[in-house]
């Protein structure tokens, strides 16, 4: 069965989609940590992290990065927290989160509640900082 995050990718569901290329897939997480709390997924559906062929971890990694300088470009923040925890969706996603501290990580907080158009508004701005 197709994850939600492969849903996302065929556009059989919505999401708040900041950057993508033909492998690679960047949206806002729907329950965010803090605004701009981004997730990056490859297109090709694994489970695991490390179960990724080492091109495709590497290519994760350097999209994540343009990705992250894009969001750090809009939101203000000290840096940009990149976590991968990998139980939730199994399909291999990193989350990157604004941050201005290491609390800021702890996904045990209340999530934030954006409104679609605060999500669309502020994903527009992201697409457009990573150009």
């Amino acid at each position: 069965m197709a994850s939600i995050f492969a849903k996302i990718i065929a556009r059989e569901i919505p999401a708040h989609i900041v950057a993508e290329d033909e492998n690679y897939l960047a949206f806002l997480d729907i329950n965010p940590l803090a605004q701009g709390h981004t997730l990056v997924i490859p297109k090709k559906e694994v489970d695991y992290i490390f179960d990724l062929e080492d091109d495709t971890l590497a290519g994760l990694h350097v999209f994540a990065k343009k990705v992250a300088k894009g969001i750090e470009s809009v939101v203000e923040c000290e840096r940009i927290g990149v976590t991968v925890i990998g139980l939730e969706v199994p399909h291999a996603h990193v989350h990157l989160i604004p941050i201005n501290g290491v609390n800021d990580m702890n996904f045990a907080q209340p999530k934030l509640s954006l409104t679609s158009e605060e999500m669309a508004a502020l994903a527009d701005k992201i697409s457009n900082a990573i150009g």
